[in-house]
């Protein structure tokens, strides 16, 4: 699909989340920042790559206008594109509740700016995939490793094992776009 589909999907899929914000004020008003009138909402929309899903698109909103996309990737090896393959499968399809924001973040194998997300099913139902975050590969304090898997080393570092995954300095761009238009509540999975 070239850039103008991808872009007009993504401000129909937008248009559709903004009129069920305002038919759900209960559930804007939960958001971890202000909560925005639904014609000036910022959502995420992860808009998945079928012919090459490590070079999909996390797209910023704010209402129907687009403030920002970044290639981002999900998912590593064969069953790339496989959502209930834990571990190595791409990010199901859906709405996820942003659950938290970190910029030092200090899991395991998550460090530096992250953003945590709510547990969900895959599309059959049989697998949940846990742990699932918008992140990067670098240090807890946001700088760059000196070793893999803390140094981005370029378009192979877009696989992840199911999480969106960008750039170091894309995602530190989408935490300083994202505190100055307000933070969403979800991240909406399309392809």
């Amino acid at each position: 699909m070239n850039s103008n589909g991808r872009h007009l999907r993504g401000a129909v899929i937008v248009g559709a989340l903004a009129a069920t914000l305002s038919l759900a004020p209960a559930a804007a008003a939960q958001s971890p920042a202000k909560a925005p009138s639904a014609a000036g909402a910022t959502t995420l929309v992860f808009d998945k790559n079928p012919n090459n899903p490590t070079n999909s698109r996390l797209n910023v909103y704010q209402g129907t206008k687009l403030l920002a996309a970044y290639r981002a990737g999900s998912g590593n090896g064969k069953e790339i594109k496989n959502d209930c393959a834990i571990g190595k499968g791409w990010m199901p399809n859906g709405t996820w509740k942003i659950r938290n924001k970190y910029r030092t973040y200090n899991g395991q194998r998550i460090k530096g700016f992250a953003v945590y997300l709510e547990d969900m099913k895959c599309s059959s139902g049989k697998a949940k995939r846990t742990q699932m975050f918008i992140h990067s590969e670098m240090n807890r304090d946001g700088t760059q490793g000196r070793t893999e898997p803390r140094r981005w080393d370029g378009a192979g570092d877009y696989k992840s094992n199911g999480c969106v995954k960008l750039k170091p300095e894309d995602i530190v761009k989408m935490f300083r776009l994202l505190d100055r238009y307000s933070w969403p509540t979800h991240l909406r999975v399309v392809n």
